[in-house]
């Protein structure tokens, strides 16, 4: 019948409270993945502390794909760092490195523009409509570390979604049909 077949199987021969344990292991280990991202946060000062490169705008510097760690400090953002920025409207966060900054000394109010390594012009026409410059409530992190390649799971899981929708499946059953 085959391993499916044997993990239905073995559900249907739990007991209640073996059943019991299992849901609350599985809740467990949820749990402790949401804690863990919060800790990060907290650590990093950045509302999303890892990140993945989904376009080839910011090659050969970083690759689609790319997993990148963010930190957000009180430092003031300089020319030439990356930042990961968010615009409104838009629902996934960019990657691209600062080329200008600007700071208005009597307000201190900063001004920032940005682009992809791997494009031809500045990111002005993916700001909001109206938008020429970033302000400090944009970014979200600069970059502060990165793993190559790590991220390919991630795009492919939003690219087919019922890839992800099999391999949560599939966990979800080893872990509420494991003896241990």
């Amino acid at each position: 019948m085959g391993w499916i077949g044997e993990s239905i199987e073995s559900v249907k021969s739990m007991k209640i409270r073996d059943s019991l344990f299992q849901f609350i292991t599985l809740g467990m280990i949820v749990s402790s993945a949401l804690i863990i991202w919060k800790g990060l946060m907290c650590i990093t000062g950045s509302e999303s502390p890892v990140v993945v490169v989904l376009s080839e705008s910011m090659e050969p510097g970083f690759q689609r794909g790319d997993i990148l760690f963010l930190q957000m400090s009180k430092d003031p953002i300089r020319t030439g760092e990356i930042v990961v920025f968010n615009i409104q409207g838009r629902d996934i966060p960019i990657v691209h490195r600062v080329i200008e900054v600007h700071e208005q000394r009597q307000s201190g109010e900063v001004r920032i523009l940005t682009k992809g390594d791997n494009n031809d012009v500045d990111d002005r026409m993916l700001y909001a409509q109206g938008q020429f410059w970033l302000k400090q409530e944009h970014i979200m992190g600069r970059a502060v570390g990165f793993l190559p390649y790590v991220g390919w799971a991630t795009i492919i899981m939003t690219e087919k979604p019922i890839i992800k929708y099999i391999l949560i499946g599939a966990l979800g059953l080893l872990v509420i049909t494991s003896k241990d």
